[in-house]
């Protein structure tokens, strides 16, 4: 007899508010498989994308995630067909418009990485109309990747070294972290791939050292909160270490007791 599937309800019990990540961060990956199964254009693909982006920030907030990162266009994702990439720019400018109320009422902070000096003049203008109307707000910070590679960030972040002051012979991890395009935000602890696709695709590359990876089949335009609850929970699961030996890890008898989130 197959076992019944819980319901979002259930798995919402599950879930322990002490031990929320700090830092989500996505690679949205499928929409123009979800479009081309479905014998529609890829743009179409992307339109129900931007969908779920609405609702995962949405419950990511509810949730009480503090940074949410998604990976929304990558360097490479310029050698796309023309048509595509004008469209997806457009998006991104028609979200942002359509957004930016809401962030500020929801006291979203938004900001980006990336290089977005590459974007169109209209995107590049929605992206500081949102960043600067939303600066003052202290709840959730919604990060989109924007023309992003990890490799060309930890690039750029060396040659901001050098202008700066030169590289110093006592440079360690920290300084450096303040050079990227992350600086004051924490390491991801749970990066998530939609898709079925088990890589990371220059995402984050310094900042993933030690994040939870959770990849899941599910196209990203069908990506719902049963599929985000599925992911927290998996992460819940782990045993994070960070390179030390379970006997020097706080014994579980001794944890701070659960603290369930409403149903």
């Amino acid at each position: 007899m197959r076992k019944k599937e819980p319901s979002i309800t259930e798995l919402r019990a599950l879930l322990d508010a002490g031990s929320m990540p700090r830092h989500v961060a996505i690679i949205m990956d499928g929409n123009g498989r979800w479009a081309v199964r479905r014998g529609m254009p890829r743009i179409m693909g992307h339109k129900r994308g931007a969908e779920t982006v609405r609702n995962v920030v949405e419950q990511c907030r509810k949730l009480g995630i503090g940074v949410l990162t998604l990976y929304a266009f990558s360097d490479e994702n310029w050698g796309r067909p023309r048509q595509e990439v004008s469209f997806l720019m457009n998006m991104l400018g028609g979200y942002l418009r359509s957004e930016i109320a809401t962030m500020k009422t929801n006291g979203i902070r938004f900001r980006t990485i990336g290089r977005t000096e590459r974007l169109p003049k209209t995107a590049q203008k929605w992206v500081e109309k949102a960043v600067s109307e939303t600066a003052g707000n202290t709840g959730m910070i919604l990060n989109l990747a924007l023309s992003y590679g990890g490799r060309g960030e930890i690039l750029e972040a060396v040659r901001r070294l050098r202008s700066s002051a030169g590289i110093p012979a006592d440079l360690d991890e920290a300084q450096f972290s303040s050079y990227l395009d992350t600086a004051g935000l924490p390491d991801p602890d749970l990066i998530v791939r939609t898709s079925g696709e088990k890589r990371i695709s220059n995402f984050l590359l310094w900042q993933a050292a030690y994040a939870e990876l959770y990849f899941t089949d599910v196209l990203w335009p069908d990506f719902n909160e049963k599929e985000l609850l599925a992911a927290l929970l998996d992460y819940q699961g782990r045993q994070r270490r960070f390179g030390l030996t379970e006997e020097q890890l706080e014994p579980r008898s001794e944890r701070k007791p659960r603290r369930l989130l409403p149903g």
